[in-house]
């Protein structure tokens, strides 16, 4: 994008690498700022830049870039609707080792409610570029990108269309509606094929554009399903569930359960255990689709 667009600049806030801003610091130099351990400045100084004709790129762990920077990014960024790219790194618990204090599980619910701020959520490396090329290209204003840390299944097309606003249906079956978001979206794929052996068939959604949100595809699933399930890396109250939840209540409600953090935190601990212990995997869905059935109205 740096390559294309000589107004975008880059910030870290000390971890460059582990955040993947190396490659802009390495290749454009003169267009690279490291603020430090410093992220509230980091987000003033890209407003500042972003007010002087740049499109500032600043990114660091989700849980201080976003929870750090409120202030900073409701007044100074939001407020005047400036095109600042935020990129929210080590996102949900499957930051694993790292503990609690790094696990980002409540950054998509403060954002929802930024007025101006785009919240996008890609399930894999090919949707994260597509995300950063949409940032720019599809959106001048701020934009928040949400990744994680562990490799993970890249599983997306690179042909496959990413818009701001919208979803893809990656899956289809009227049992159930499966609406996931980030790397939950595999889990969810994983999990449609489970439950198909035990002749339960779902639509599976990838929601990677969480505000704005595809309220059409939303509905247009639900009334083919008549029930649903949301599954998401972050806590259950205001994340990506309770803004599908807030679609179906004003326009068509129907049998929901959620998969997601269930108002705790986290702790230190291999990633794939940590999912599993706190109901965030594959299994967990299966289970919450099985829950939901019996609720279902027919």
């Amino acid at each position: 994008v740096a390559e294309r667009y000589t107004n975008v600049v880059g910030l870290g806030s000390d971890i460059t690498i582990s955040v993947g801003m190396d490659a802009i610091a390495r290749n454009f130099p003169e267009r690279f700022f490291s603020m430090g351990i410093a992220e509230q400045n980091a987000m003033g100084v890209a407003a500042g830049l972003a007010l002087e004709g740049k499109i500032p790129f600043v990114a660091s762990y989700a849980t201080f870039i976003v929870m750090r920077t409120l202030d900073q990014l409701r007044v100074s960024v939001c407020y005047n609707k400036l095109p600042v790219k935020i990129g929210g790194a080590h996102s949900g618990i499957s930051v694993g080792p790292d503990g609690a204090t790094h696990q980002a599980l409540e950054d998509i619910a403060a954002l929802r409610a930024l007025p101006y701020l785009v919240v996008l959520s890609p399930a894999d490396a090919t949707q994260t570029e597509k995300a950063v090329w949409a940032a720019v290209e599809q959106y001048d204003g701020p934009v928040y990108i949400r990744y994680g840390r562990e490799a993970v299944p890249d599983f997306t097309h690179i042909n496959d269309k990413f818009c701001v606003g919208k979803s893809d249906v990656v899956a289809e079956g009227n049992d159930c509606a499966i609406y996931a978001t980030g790397h939950m979206v595999w889990e969810a794929m994983m999990a449609y094929e489970m439950l198909k052996h035990d002749g339960i068939e779902c639509t599976v959604v990838n929601l990677y554009s969480i505000k704005p949100i595809d309220t059409e595809t939303i509905i247009q699933t639900a009334k083919f399903c008549n029930c649903a399930v949301t599954a998401e890396e972050h806590q259950q109250m205001g994340g990506m569930g309770s803004a599908v939840l807030e679609i179906l209540a004003r326009n068509y409600p129907i049998p929901v359960e959620m998969v997601g953090m269930n108002d705790c935190f986290g702790e230190s601990g291999n990633p794939q255990e940590l999912m599993a212990k706190y109901g965030l995997d594959r299994h967990a869905i299966v289970k919450a689709v099985k829950r939901v059935l019996q609720r279902k109205i027919l």
